[in-house]
């Protein structure tokens, strides 16, 4: 037994109870040198640039530990946004026609930590309605020609199955199907069938087989980030418009990429959205639950769909009598719409002074449109279909834009099925007055917003209602 020293301490003896144990952080650290030392526990603040759709740019002072989330939290604040979980950070570089969408818990350092100094990249904030879809409807985003589950499971899986199965540790689904894969150090593409296991992926060195003699590993993603083509086949020389590849972490160059094209958009999601849930696994549910972690009914994978806050505050309502009614009738909730706008347009003639003219209440009826968020002046079929996908291949996101074939007409460009739908907004004469329609005037707006607002509360002639729109805005 050796003899106990004086400046020992007495947390070394356990059978001595420590009758202070909040006035030790440990048996050698000062009480006091956590608020003596404020530097030392600081954290150490970076700038960082983020971007709009309208390229206006913001400078933001933020701790070296921000995460993505955490950005978007801010900048809503700031601009005095409204929430409604879809805000995005995205990475985009512009040279190479990539872009990707930073997940919530990254760490915003780390993703500009792995740029290099030859590439121009910048970080948009925009939102993202397609970020954590496949967990409200992943029977559309897996088709069953696709997927392979375990001998062990059965062939029908529940919505919430397929999930636990995506996020088991211990199993994961297969999946299977052509892409085009670009050779390395040379131009041509090749068609190879590929198959995704928990290990990586693979392609088959001879047509559909999935013997292990047969496959050769083709990439893993611990290491390396994946993005979506933004430019179709233009920069690469791919042979379809559906593109992405994987690039190394710190990359040196384009041929370091590992590019992969699909033959449509179905396929190219299936695979994207496969891989994310490979490569993060519960980290992505738990992004997904964030928002909405102490509601009831938000238990581990018992999900349900939730509506936007578009569809929220969207009812068509009856105000005229003694109790208010929603308008379940879509003719009649045209009617009051109609009459509304009338009723509008009369009152914003009796605020005109006396300098106004019935030409000038024309005009201003003509383009009072383009005051509106979802429109877009003068921007080409590809550009909107741009826009379009950056905020997610979701049912009902649209924007309204001139026609470039018809200087006088107007088109709706419509997400729906993971394809973008392009519809005809038609000027129609009538008695002397001005309508719009989408179809050749069997129903008729005396201006653009009232034709989006009925079609936000209607499908009508539409495959979907109006759910999201697609804005450029301004930080």
């Amino acid at each position: 037994n050796r003899r106990k020293k004086k400046g020992d301490s007495i947390l070394e003896n356990p059978s001595i109870p420590n009758p202070f144990p909040e006035l030790c952080c440990s048996p050698f650290a000062s009480v006091l040198s956590a608020s003596l030392l404020p530097k030392a526990t600081s954290r150490k603040k970076q700038v960082i640039k983020v971007y709009s759709e309208d390229d206006t740019s913001r400078a933001l002072e933020v701790p070296s530990d921000i995460t993505a989330r955490d950005v978007c939290q801010l900048l809503i604040l700031k601009n005095h946004y409204v929430d409604d979980h879809s805000w995005t950070l995205f990475e985009q570089l512009t040279h190479r026609g990539l872009g990707r969408a930073i997940e919530d818990h990254e760490l915003v350092m780390e993703v500009q930590s792995n740029w290099v100094m030859e590439e121009e990249t910048k970080l948009y904030f925009r939102k993202n309605y397609a970020k954590y879809e496949f967990f409200k409807n992943p029977l559309s985003f897996f088709p069953d020609h696709m997927i392979s589950f375990p001998s062990e499971t059965n062939a029908a899986l529940s919505h919430s199955g397929i999930l636990q199965m995506f996020l088991s540790s211990s199993t994961y689904p297969e999946i299977h199907g052509y892409l085009h894969a670009k050779e390395q150090g040379k131009k041509s593409w090749k068609k190879l069938y590929f198959l995704l296991r928990r290990s990586g992926l693979y392609f088959s060195t001879k047509g559909t087989s999935k013997e292990p003699r047969h496959l050769q590993f083709f990439c893993e993603f611990s290491n390396s980030d994946m993005y979506m083509s933004l430019t179709g086949k233009k920069i690469s020389g791919a042979p379809t418009n559906y593109g992405f590849c994987f690039k190394p972490n710190k990359s040196g160059g384009t041929r370091d990429l590992k590019q992969l094209c699909a033959d449509d958009e179905q396929s190219r999601t299936c695979w994207m959205t496969a891989i994310r849930l490979l490569k993060y696994g519960m980290q992505l549910y738990q992004n997904y639950m964030q928002p909405y972690q102490g509601r009831s009914g938000c238990s581990p994978l018992n999900i349900t769909p939730m509506r936007s806050i578009s569809e929220n505050s969207l009812v068509a309502m009856d105000f005229s009598g003694h109790r208010s009614r929603i308008i379940e009738n879509p003719t009649e909730a045209l009617s009051v719409a109609v009459e509304e706008g009338l009723a509008w347009r009369r009152r914003g003639c009796l605020r005109l002074n006396s300098h106004g003219s019935p030409i000038a209440m024309a005009n201003m009826g003509m383009s009072i449109h383009r005051s509106q968020s979802w429109f877009h002046h003068k921007i080409s079929r590809e550009e909107a279909q741009r826009l379009i996908l950056q905020h997610g291949l979701v049912d009902g996101v649209f924007l309204v834009r001139d026609s470039q074939s018809n200087p006088k007409t107007f088109v709706l460009s419509l997400s729906h099925g993971l394809k973008i739908k392009h519809f005809q907004i038609v000027p129609l004469e009538d008695d002397g007055k001005l309508f719009y329609t989408l179809d050749d005037g069997h129903t008729r707006f005396t201006d653009l917003i009232q034709l989006v607002e009925f079609y936000q509360l209607n499908k009508g002639v539409l495959p979907c209602k109006l759910k999201h729109y697609c804005a450029r805005i301004a930080l």
